[in-house]
Protein backbone atom coordinates (compact mmCIF):
# COMPACT_ATOMS: atom_id res chain seq x y z
CA UNK A 1 0.00 0.00 0.00
CA UNK A 2 1.51 3.30 -1.10
CA UNK A 3 1.80 6.11 1.43
CA UNK A 4 0.06 9.43 0.63
CA UNK A 5 1.75 12.54 1.93
CA UNK A 6 0.36 16.07 1.91
CA UNK A 7 2.53 19.15 1.42
CA UNK A 8 1.09 22.46 2.57
CA UNK A 9 2.09 25.85 3.92
CA UNK A 10 1.04 29.47 3.70
CA UNK A 11 1.26 31.52 0.53
CA UNK A 12 4.90 32.11 -0.43
CA UNK A 13 6.26 29.47 1.96
CA UNK A 14 7.87 27.54 -0.90
CA UNK A 15 5.64 24.46 -1.22
CA UNK A 16 6.33 24.15 -4.94
CA UNK A 17 10.10 24.49 -4.48
CA UNK A 18 10.03 21.71 -1.89
CA UNK A 19 7.92 19.50 -4.18
CA UNK A 20 10.27 20.06 -7.14
CA UNK A 21 13.14 18.71 -5.01
CA UNK A 22 11.07 15.64 -4.05
CA UNK A 23 10.40 15.13 -7.77
CA UNK A 24 14.17 15.07 -8.35
CA UNK A 25 14.23 12.11 -5.92
CA UNK A 26 11.71 10.30 -8.14
CA UNK A 27 8.63 11.05 -6.05
CA UNK A 28 5.44 11.87 -8.00
CA UNK A 29 3.62 15.08 -6.99
CA UNK A 30 -0.04 16.00 -7.49
CA UNK A 31 -0.34 19.80 -7.66
CA UNK A 32 -3.89 20.56 -6.47
CA UNK A 33 -4.04 24.16 -7.80
CA UNK A 34 -2.94 23.16 -11.29
CA UNK A 35 -5.36 20.22 -11.34
CA UNK A 36 -8.22 22.38 -10.01
CA UNK A 37 -7.70 24.74 -12.97
CA UNK A 38 -7.67 21.77 -15.36
CA UNK A 39 -10.89 20.38 -13.87
CA UNK A 40 -12.60 23.79 -14.01
CA UNK A 41 -11.69 24.01 -17.71
CA UNK A 42 -12.35 20.43 -18.81
CA UNK A 43 -14.63 18.57 -16.38
CA UNK A 44 -18.23 18.81 -17.68
CA UNK A 45 -19.79 18.30 -14.24
CA UNK A 46 -17.61 20.96 -12.60
CA UNK A 47 -18.21 23.42 -15.47
CA UNK A 48 -21.98 23.05 -15.30
CA UNK A 49 -22.01 23.55 -11.51
CA UNK A 50 -19.78 26.65 -11.82
CA UNK A 51 -22.11 28.10 -14.49
CA UNK A 52 -25.13 27.46 -12.26
CA UNK A 53 -23.43 29.20 -9.34
CA UNK A 54 -21.73 32.14 -11.06
CA UNK A 55 -23.58 32.51 -14.37
CA UNK A 56 -22.89 31.62 -18.00
CA UNK A 57 -20.30 34.43 -18.16
CA UNK A 58 -18.07 32.19 -16.02
CA UNK A 59 -16.83 30.65 -19.26
CA UNK A 60 -15.63 32.21 -22.51
CA UNK A 61 -17.07 31.07 -25.83
CA UNK A 62 -14.08 28.75 -26.29
CA UNK A 63 -15.10 26.88 -23.12
CA UNK A 64 -12.25 28.22 -20.99
CA UNK A 65 -12.87 29.60 -17.52
CA UNK A 66 -13.38 33.37 -17.41
CA UNK A 67 -11.07 33.86 -14.45
CA UNK A 68 -11.63 37.63 -14.27
CA UNK A 69 -15.39 37.19 -13.97
CA UNK A 70 -15.08 34.40 -11.38
CA UNK A 71 -12.52 36.34 -9.32
CA UNK A 72 -14.64 39.49 -9.37
CA UNK A 73 -17.45 37.55 -7.67
CA UNK A 74 -15.69 35.18 -5.26
CA UNK A 75 -13.12 37.63 -3.90
CA UNK A 76 -15.85 40.03 -2.80
CA UNK A 77 -18.40 37.44 -1.68
CA UNK A 78 -17.27 34.90 0.93
CA UNK A 79 -20.42 32.80 0.58
CA UNK A 80 -19.91 32.42 -3.18
CA UNK A 81 -16.25 31.52 -2.59
CA UNK A 82 -17.30 28.81 -0.13
CA UNK A 83 -19.86 27.48 -2.61
CA UNK A 84 -17.26 27.44 -5.38
CA UNK A 85 -14.87 25.56 -3.09
CA UNK A 86 -17.64 23.04 -2.38
CA UNK A 87 -17.75 22.33 -6.11
CA UNK A 88 -14.01 22.29 -6.81
CA UNK A 89 -12.52 20.65 -3.68
CA UNK A 90 -14.45 17.33 -3.88
CA UNK A 91 -13.66 17.10 -7.61
CA UNK A 92 -9.95 17.67 -6.87
CA UNK A 93 -10.04 15.17 -3.99
CA UNK A 94 -11.55 12.46 -6.23
CA UNK A 95 -9.08 13.26 -9.00
CA UNK A 96 -6.17 13.06 -6.51
CA UNK A 97 -7.38 9.64 -5.30
CA UNK A 98 -7.56 8.37 -8.89
CA UNK A 99 -4.08 9.77 -9.60
CA UNK A 100 -2.58 8.28 -6.41
CA UNK A 101 -3.80 4.78 -7.36
CA UNK A 102 -1.94 5.08 -10.67
CA UNK A 103 1.44 5.86 -9.07
CA UNK A 104 4.12 3.20 -8.78
CA UNK A 105 6.46 4.76 -6.20
CA UNK A 106 6.70 3.92 -2.48
CA UNK A 107 4.96 7.19 -1.62
CA UNK A 108 3.45 10.16 -3.42
CA UNK A 109 2.89 13.80 -2.54
CA UNK A 110 -0.19 16.00 -2.82
CA UNK A 111 0.64 19.71 -2.79
CA UNK A 112 -2.24 21.97 -1.75
CA UNK A 113 -2.61 25.26 0.10
CA UNK A 114 -5.78 24.35 2.00
CA UNK A 115 -5.15 20.78 3.19
CA UNK A 116 -5.53 21.79 6.84
CA UNK A 117 -8.34 24.32 6.32
CA UNK A 118 -10.59 21.86 4.50
CA UNK A 119 -9.61 18.89 6.67
CA UNK A 120 -8.49 16.75 3.73
CA UNK A 121 -5.07 16.19 5.38
CA UNK A 122 -6.88 13.67 7.62
CA UNK A 123 -7.30 11.37 4.61
CA UNK A 124 -3.53 11.31 4.05
CA UNK A 125 -0.93 9.26 5.91
CA UNK A 126 1.45 12.13 6.70
CA UNK A 127 1.53 15.91 6.45
CA UNK A 128 4.54 18.09 5.62
CA UNK A 129 4.20 21.78 6.48
CA UNK A 130 6.61 24.19 4.75
CA UNK A 131 7.35 27.32 6.78
CA UNK A 132 9.10 30.64 6.24
CA UNK A 133 9.05 34.04 7.98
CA UNK A 134 6.10 36.29 7.00
CA UNK A 135 8.28 39.12 5.58
CA UNK A 136 10.14 36.65 3.37
CA UNK A 137 6.88 35.09 2.15
CA UNK A 138 5.42 38.50 1.29
CA UNK A 139 8.57 39.47 -0.68
CA UNK A 140 8.46 36.17 -2.61
CA UNK A 141 4.79 36.57 -3.57
CA UNK A 142 5.12 40.26 -4.52
CA UNK A 143 7.98 39.29 -6.84
CA UNK A 144 6.29 36.13 -8.18
CA UNK A 145 2.77 37.51 -8.77
CA UNK A 146 3.66 41.13 -9.55
CA UNK A 147 1.33 42.17 -6.73
CA UNK A 148 1.81 44.67 -3.92
CA UNK A 149 2.40 44.30 -0.18
CA UNK A 150 -1.24 45.02 0.80
CA UNK A 151 -2.70 42.53 -1.67
CA UNK A 152 -0.41 39.75 -0.44
CA UNK A 153 -0.96 40.64 3.23
CA UNK A 154 -4.74 40.50 2.64
CA UNK A 155 -4.45 37.01 1.10
CA UNK A 156 -2.29 35.89 4.03
CA UNK A 157 -4.74 37.23 6.59
CA UNK A 158 -7.44 35.07 5.00
CA UNK A 159 -5.34 31.92 5.42
CA UNK A 160 -5.02 29.78 8.52
CA UNK A 161 -2.02 30.96 10.59
CA UNK A 162 1.16 28.94 10.14
CA UNK A 163 1.24 27.98 13.83
CA UNK A 164 -2.11 26.18 13.42
CA UNK A 165 -0.82 24.21 10.44
CA UNK A 166 2.33 23.25 12.35
CA UNK A 167 0.20 21.74 15.15
CA UNK A 168 -1.04 18.97 12.84
CA UNK A 169 2.21 18.47 10.88
CA UNK A 170 4.14 15.20 10.92
CA UNK A 171 7.14 16.97 9.37
CA UNK A 172 8.06 20.65 9.27
CA UNK A 173 10.40 21.93 6.57
CA UNK A 174 11.99 25.31 7.32
CA UNK A 175 12.33 27.27 4.08
CA UNK A 176 13.82 30.43 5.63
CA UNK A 177 17.25 29.79 4.13
CA UNK A 178 18.72 29.30 7.63
CA UNK A 179 18.83 25.49 7.26
CA UNK A 180 19.67 23.46 4.16
CA UNK A 181 16.43 22.69 2.34
CA UNK A 182 17.91 19.69 0.54
CA UNK A 183 19.20 18.20 3.81
CA UNK A 184 15.75 18.51 5.43
CA UNK A 185 13.97 17.00 2.40
CA UNK A 186 16.46 14.13 2.20
CA UNK A 187 15.84 13.35 5.88
CA UNK A 188 12.03 13.28 5.40
CA UNK A 189 12.45 11.24 2.21
CA UNK A 190 14.52 8.59 4.02
CA UNK A 191 11.96 8.32 6.83
CA UNK A 192 9.07 7.95 4.37
CA UNK A 193 10.97 5.35 2.33
CA UNK A 194 11.58 3.33 5.52
CA UNK A 195 7.91 3.51 6.53
CA UNK A 196 6.48 2.51 3.15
Amino acid sequence: MMISVGVTGGIGSGKTTVCKIFEQLGIPVYYADTEAKRLMNHNKDVKSKVKNLLGKESYHRNGRLNRKHVASIVFTNKKKLEQLNQIVHPAVRNDALRWTKEQKSKYSLQEAALLVENGSYKQLDYLIVVTAPVEMRIKRVVKRDNSNFDQVKHRMDNQLPEKDKKKVADFIIDNSGEVSLIHQIWKVHRILMERS
